[in-house]
This record gives structure tokens, C-alpha cells and sequence, in this order.
């Protein structure tokens, strides 16, 4: 599913790689869209404020939320496929229950644009990230922050390593990796991908989107080769090892050089 600057949202078929259905219902552009784990559902947010969920099925949009004074950025569902949580440009994150229908807790807010939102995929734990720098931390039995994480600059994106152990951040150069309570950053990869829209994890692979006007670029990290990742025998005497190594090294390089040896490949620039 796509959404457009006009509001709309297109499905696609990707074998056939052409759009089958076009559904109507935001006033403004759509700004992020996200399926459900289980049902043939999805969640849309707009910058017209409003949080959708359309059925696939029935071609139409089934409930909206409102309750942002800005547009909604990012939306996301949980693994469980009970709850929904959207976040605004407004700094605030809600979380909404699909069966009840309502906001069942809204977050004290960021002091800038949430940019990003994840659950964490074994524990009652969400991530929101912001443009203030921080990340902050949620546990949704008590809906209490439980630690964050500031970064140099604003988030654009945030991804749970798949087992759950570690969080990963993007900014516009660097990836890293943090642990929480306390937080703490193991590790941090020089990627420069500037407009960072999206991260995923794959065969421990972490895939970053990056936009540049009408080119998406796709760029490769891998995390064997990232701490807390990589495996006991690629560190050395006393802890430290070759990612130590590895950061004195990257310290004397420039940037450029820098992101070839740490990203394993920027694999695709595609039109």
C-alpha cells in the first residue's frame, strides 16, 4: 500500500507491479501507512490529522481516530494486532484499542515532531523517537517512561532488533545500537544516509531507505559485524577487540571512506 500527496492510498500487486485498488478518504497527504500483523487491515496517518483503518476487504475505511492537533507521521500496529499507535507532528503519541475503539492512553509528549514509533516484539515496551533527539521508552502495563536515549541530533527512524535485545537508532549519519535501563549505546556505525525514512532487519541484515527527491537508496549494514551483535570470537583480549579496532580506524578515515568499510553495501539506488 502507498499513500499520496492528494490523500489517496494505492494497493499494489506486486507480482503484476500495478496498483488494483484506489481508496478515498483523507483530506490532506498521507504521510505513513502500516498493515496489520494478522488481518487484511491497515492503518494510514495524514497530515489532516486523522488516524485511518481501512479493511482491504471491504475497500473502505472502517474507523477513524481523531485527537492530533497536526498531521500524523508514523503509525504502527502491535504485534498482537490490539492495539495501534499513532504519532503526530504535534510531539504527541497515542495509543488507541482497536475492539474498544478509543484512545486508551496518550504519552507525555516530545518536545518536537515524533518521526518515529516501535514495539518492542516480545515485551510490553514501545520506542517513540522525535526531531528533539531523544528516544523515549514506554512500558504499556504501567504506561510509565522507563528510560531514553538522547541522541546528537533528531531521530528518523527506530527498529527493535528481531529477538528483542537491542534498539537501533537512525539519524542522518549514524546508526546505532542501545540497550536500556540504564541506556547505554554499544555501538555506532558512520552510514551517512542523510534522508533516512525507514529501517528493517533481515538474515541480521539492517536495511535503511533513504529519499532524495524521486530516488529511494537502499543501504546494507551488517550487524555481525556491529556490537552487541557480532559473536565472542571477533572480540579481542579484554573486551574490546576488533570494534575497538575497528573505531580507531574509522577515527582516521574520512567520511567517505568511513561509510564504505562500515556499511556492507549501499546495494541499490533505485529510480
Amino acid at each position: 500500500v502507498a499513500g499520496a500527496a492528494g490523500g489517496t492510498l494505492k494497493l499494489w500487486d506486486l507480482e503484476q507491479a500495478k496498483a488494483v485498488r484506489t481508496l478515498v478518504g483523507h483530506r490532506s497527504n498521507c504521510q505513513s501507512v502500516d498493515f496489520h500483523p494478522f488481518g487484511e487491515f491497515f492503518a494510514s496517518g495524514s497530515l489532516d490529522t486523522n488516524l485511518k483503518v481501512w479493511d482491504v476487504r471491504r475497500k473502505g475505511c472502517i474507523h477513524t481516530y481523531k485527537g492530533h492537533d497536526r498531521g500524523v507521521g508514523v503509525c504502527k500496529f502491535s504485534p498482537d494486532g490490539k492495539w495501534v499507535v499513532s504519532g503526530g507532528q504535534d510531539g504527541r503519541t497515542r495509543l488507541w484499542d482497536l475492539a474498544a475503539g478509543r484512545c486508551l492512553k496518550e504519552f507525555a509528549p516530545h518536545d518536537g515532531a515524533v518521526t518515529s514509533v516501535e514495539f518492542h516484539p516480545n515485551e510490553l515496551l514501545l520506542a517513540t523517537g522525535s526531531a528533539d533527539r531523544v528516544v523515549k521508552l514506554w512500558d504499556l502495563e504501567t504506561f510509565e517512561q522507563v528510560d531514553e536515549c538522547v541522541e546528537a541530533t533528531g531521530i528518523k527512524a527506530l527498529r527493535f532488533a528481531p529477538d528483542g535485545s537491542a534498539l537501533l537508532t537512525g539519524t542522518g549519519e549514524f546508526l546505532k545500537t542501545w540497550r536500556w535501563e540504564p541506556a547505554q549505546c554499544h555501538d555506532a556505525v558512520d552510514v551517512s544516509w542523510k534522508n533516512l525514512k525507514d529501517l528493517s532487519v533481515h538474515n541480521n541484515k539492517l536495511l535503511g531507505a533513504s529519499i532524495s527527491n524521486s530516488f529511494v537508496g537502499v543501504w546494507v549494514v551488517d550487524l555481525n559485524r556491529v556490537e552487541p551483535f557480532h559473536s565472542g570470537a571477533e572480540r579481542g583480549p579484554g573486551g574490546g577487540g576488533t570494534r575497538d579496532a575497528e573505531r580507531e580506524e574509522r577515527s582516521r578515515r574520512g567520511p567517505e571512506e568511513s561509510a564504505a568499510a562500515a556499511v556492507a553495501a549501499a546495494a541499490a539506488v533505485i529510480p
